[in-house]
């Protein structure tokens, strides 16, 4: 019998021999023919840059391209991730339009020099599909106003580029990368008229990628908000060029925006920021709800219930729940191990909230993020509530949980919103289930954690854990029962009668690739029981 170890090894051998063959290929001649294969047409279509102002930051002030120094700043030793962002181009759209448009295309001439030909360090397949996006929708510095040999040369680059892109595409397996593959294949068929190869081809992948990752309701299967926000931004560019291109806009492509579109409306209709929940942190959405309404987008949900994420709320309290069974692991690369958490808002401020994401998936502080005791839920002897396994740079779900008997009531003057979980089931013989009830009239809320075992052999240790806002000031009462939160000169109390309470601290990751320190108000018990019921309550002065 062949035991797991040796299935790992294999593993790892099949995927390094495949990983150096494929090398060896794409430095072939080959290799280098086949994406060469080129036609003889002209760049037609020329999109407008601020349609991508959903993702590019504009700046105010804009540079010259004479002033970066162009001969040199490819000699220059850097960190991989500026290589990347000098390799993608995307730094194009600060230039002004007074730059030279002389240098600029030298700079293309230049870079066209020392990386016409596939190499995997200047060719990965995102900087290749934002680089192909850049030069196209700069071209009023990258290609107006050229001599024919230049444009030769562009044009059959903007082609070999993609060429790569459709060899490349069905093997890579982040879908925000698929997506801007797509979008830079698709534009190169725009802006290339007469060439239907790239245009067909890349609305046939773009198709197969929402059937894949998006549910019958319009939101992705990861779970991610920051995923769905993602490809509506990306769905909207893909819709504008068309439109302004003058072509007609595939049905699906409407629809998909639709769904994913009131999808957005119900995360950001009432709360001013953002959530904490499988992926997502601190974003600005100002810029755009203003790109939205500037090219007339308005999207509408009136839903309590979306993607396993429950929203109830009036003008002042919001209150949102995670009632939703972990996803495929296919699409679990950012999914947190926090089900039946929540967050609570009062006047736009976070009073409980999850500790948030780390995404850089090179430091360890992104599968500490994705750990149940960095969210506001119950923990059992310190595990989370799904087990894992890495999977190249991405720690995916291994063994997931399903959330059932979900029920929610709104009412004006009664809130419930209640659950269950197994993914304590298999290890400790544990269901998780959750009730939280809010009376508005009397700004209270009341939580019930039931820790349910069928057959309980030995005691298990839980902590139920409550994560403050960093600004959020804490301090404890005497007897141990309650802790008064002060929220920015807002007052609330948190009460548990039958438990200690306790005051830690931990992490917060609500800025991207950062953390601040902050609190945690915790309970912590031993169950001995079959069924056992900790109640708390959370109560505005």
């Amino acid at each position: 019998m062949i035991n797991t170890n040796s299935l790992g090894f294999f593993s790892q051998f099949y995927f390094g021999l495949k990983d150096y063959i494929k090398k060896i290929y794409q430095n072939s001649n080959f290799y280098e023919k086949k994406i060469s294969k080129t036609f003889n047409n002209h760049f037609q279509y020329k999109p407008s840059p601020h349609l991508l102002s959903s993702i590019i930051k504009f700046q105010n002030k804009k540079n010259r391209i004479e002033d970066f120094g162009v001969e040199s700043i490819w000699q220059n030793k850097m960190s991989t991730k500026d290589y990347e962002k000098l390799n993608n181009f995307f730094w194009f759209f600060s230039l002004d339009l007074k730059s030279s448009k002389k240098t600029t295309q030298s700079v293309i001439k230049n870079w066209i020099k020392d990386n016409g030909k596939y190499n995997k360090k200047s060719w990965e397949f995102d900087v290749t599909s934002k680089r192909i996006i850049a030069w196209l929708s700069n071209h009023q510095l990258t290609y107006e106003d050229s001599d024919k040999e230049y444009q030769l040369i562009f044009d059959h680059m903007i082609q070999k580029q993609t060429n790569h892109l459709l060899n490349e595409i069905k093997s890579s397996n982040n879908l925000e990368n698929k997506l801007i593959g797509c979008s830079a294949i698709i534009l190169t068929g725009l802006a290339y008229k007469n060439e239907k190869n790239y245009l067909e081809n890349g609305l046939g992948i773009l198709k197969n990628i929402i059937k894949s990752s998006v549910d019958n309701q319009g939101f992705t299967k990861s779970r991610n908000i920051k995923q769905l926000v993602y490809y509506l931004k990306y769905l909207i560019i893909i819709r504008e060029w068309f439109r302004e291109s003058q072509n007609v806009i595939p049905e699906y492509i409407n629809e998909s925006i639709y769904y994913l579109g009131s999808g957005y409306a119900f995360f950001w209709k009432n709360i001013s920021t953002d959530i904490f929940f499988n992926g997502n942190y601190q974003s600005q959405n100002i810029d755009f709800d203003q790109y939205l309404k500037r090219f007339g987008y308005t999207f509408k949900n009136d839903v309590n219930e979306l993607g396993g994420y429950v929203i109830l709320n009036n003008k002042k309290i919001v209150l949102v729940m995670d009632v939703g069974s972990s996803p495929n692991k296919n699409f679990s690369e950012d999914y947190q191990y926090g089900a039946l958490s929540f967050e609570i808002f009062s006047n736009q401020k976070k009073l409980i909230t999850n500790a948030g994401y780390f995404p850089d998936k090179r430091n360890n502080l992104n599968k500490h993020s994705k750990g149940t005791a960095l969210h506001s839920t119950l923990v059992i002897e310190d595990f989370a509530s799904c087990t894992s396994k890495r999977s190249g740079k991405n720690i995916l779900v291994d063994k997931g949980l399903k959330v059932s008997k979900k029920n929610i009531i709104y009412e004006k003057n009664y809130w419930k919103i209640s659950g269950l979980h197994d993914g304590y089931l298999q290890k400790f013989g544990t269901i998780h289930e959750r009730e939280i009830e809010f009376y508005p009239e009397q700004n209270k809320f009341i939580g019930y954690d039931k820790i349910l075992r069928k057959n309980p052999k030995k005691e298990i240790k839980f902590d139920i854990r409550f994560h403050l806002y960093p600004s959020s000031k804490v301090m404890k009462t005497q007897d141990n029962k309650s802790i008064l939160i002060d929220l920015n000169n807002e007052g609330w109390k948190f009460k548990c009668d039958n438990y200690d309470i306790y005051i830690d601290n931990g992490l917060y990751f609500g800025n991207k690739n950062s953390y601040k320190d902050n609190q945690n108000i915790f309970i912590s018990g031993i169950n001995k029981e079959n069924e056992q019921v900790i109640k708390w309550e959370i109560i505005k002065l």
